[in-house]
């Protein structure tokens, strides 16, 4: 969780399943927790017809990773409920991470298997570390991709994250950095414009409108407080009559008009020419009311200017989950010598070995295949593209992944990455991946 200094916050050490703590209780005893292991994060398989998935979450998560500590107050509810022993306190007492963390790049796509992000440290310090990577990973990355989608679908056209009354308040507020990670332009949600310096806007809603006697005063309300180049909402009552106000009241310097219901495309149409028609060329039309992919793409016809979009946002548009696990593939014998592991059942089955992952480059720069070397590099053959970054040394973040910066860095990554790959991931319609996942084995 990223929180300006000096704010009161939890620590993210709880944010946690309780068998993480006791799993880490009984390798301490057996003296296997100081074995040093690789966990990779990964989904199986993309949601349901879904060609591409996009990384989000990156830049919470390695902050969260920085501050899971176990303070006071978390050893003390340890202890009060008897959850862990007093060997296991005694080592979380002075839980530091202390590991190395590489993985994709924020905003970066990724495939069925794609090792999203690695975790290299002992048993000890990585095993607890499972539940909070999963629950920001999944959660980040499912909005992530389903933002993506919708930016395909609107085109040159600014889509707008005001999802924050339909989900968790913590989780609005990651939903709408997600958003941007994937090309929205803005959000309605405050808390995540003052931590990762987001571009926050909103104007009114029908309870403004419906608090006057009539739409005329709450016209003239906002108006003189906002400037005639605020956002009218124009169909509280009838949208012909809003509009006609609107335009009377903030002359040709109106804004916009925000169509929140009825059919938005025959809507926007005549709501256009009655704009033109009474000299307002340059007032835009903003359309919200349950939009998702499909319903932006239909609208590619109308004469709309932006899109607001909410719960199909942060509700990741059907597939609220990533689905990624974080499995262990690697770790070391009694001798220290790294040995591969996998879990072997046949509907959940993984590679075991630490993977290294290229993405293979056509002659035109496009995208062919996600390939995955096991225990080596693969072979780059002039162009392609290593996909792995350092994020955390020894227990050390390193620079520019985190903040204000790790999200414009990471939206400029969703924006190359996108380009690299094949159109078909411009297509709304079921399919497979965009690009196959092929092994290569040490």
């Amino acid at each position: 969780m990223s929180t300006p200094a000096g704010r009161d916050h939890p620590r993210t050490s709880l944010y946690t399943d309780h068998y993480e703590l006791t799993m880490l209780q009984a390798a301490l005893h057996s003296g296997a927790a100081q074995r040093k292991c690789v966990f990779e994060a990964f989904a199986r398989r993309l949601p349901d017809g879904r060609r591409y998935g996009i990384v989000g979450g990156t830049g919470r998560l390695l902050e969260g990773i920085v501050d899971f500590r176990f303070g006071p107050a978390e050893l003390d509810f340890l202890r009060r409920t008897g959850i862990v022993n007093e060997e296991t306190l005694e080592y979380l007492s002075t839980y530091r991470f202390s590991g190395d963390v590489w993985g994709y790049a924020e905003g970066e796509a990724y495939f069925p298997y794609s090792p999203i992000l690695i975790v290299e440290a002992t048993f000890a310090e990585a095993c607890i570390l499972e539940t909070y990577v999963l629950s920001v990973l999944n959660h980040d990355s499912a909005i992530a991709s389903a933002a993506s989608r919708m930016v395909t679908a609107a085109g040159n056209r600014p889509c707008i994250e005001m999802g924050s009354r339909r989900t968790q308040e913590e989780s609005a507020a990651a939903a709408a950095r997600a958003a941007v990670v994937a090309g929205f332009a803005s959000t309605s949600n405050l808390e995540a414009g003052l931590r990762y310096g987001i571009k926050t806007v909103g104007t009114a809603a029908h309870s403004f409108t419906l608090l006057h006697d009539t739409e005329r005063q709450a016209f003239e309300a906002q108006i003189a407080s906002l400037g005639p180049g605020t956002s009218l909402l124009v169909d509280t009552y009838d949208v012909e009559a809003g509009v006609r106000t609107a335009v009377e009241l903030a002359g040709p310097s109106l804004g916009a008009v925000r169509l929140d219901s009825g059919d938005l495309i025959a809507q926007a149409q005549w709501v256009r020419q009655l704009l033109d028609d009474l000299g307002n060329h340059n007032t835009k039309i903003v359309v919200t009311s349950d939009l998702d992919e499909y319903a932006i793409a239909a609208l590619q016809s109308a004469p709309v200017d932006s899109y607001g979009v909410g719960t199909s946002l942060v509700t990741g548009s059907g597939a609220p989950t990533a689905s990624m696990v974080y499995k262990l593939v690697s770790r070391t014998d009694d001798d220290g010598n790294f040995v591969s592991v996998a879990k072997a059942a046949k509907n959940k089955a993984s590679r075991g070995g630490r993977k290294y992952a290229l993405r293979r480059l056509n002659e035109q720069g496009i995208a062919s295949q996600e390939i995955l070397g096991i225990g080596h590099h693969p072979e780059d053959d002039g162009n392609d593209r290593m996909l792995l970054q350092q994020f955390i040394k020894n227990g050390e973040l390193l620079p520019g992944w985190t903040g204000p910066e790790g999200v414009i860095r990471a939206r400029q990554r969703h924006i190359d990455s996108m380009a690299e790959l094949p159109a078909v991931v411009n297509r709304l319609q079921r399919g497979e991946p965009a690009i196959p996942t092929v092994y290569e084995e040490d």
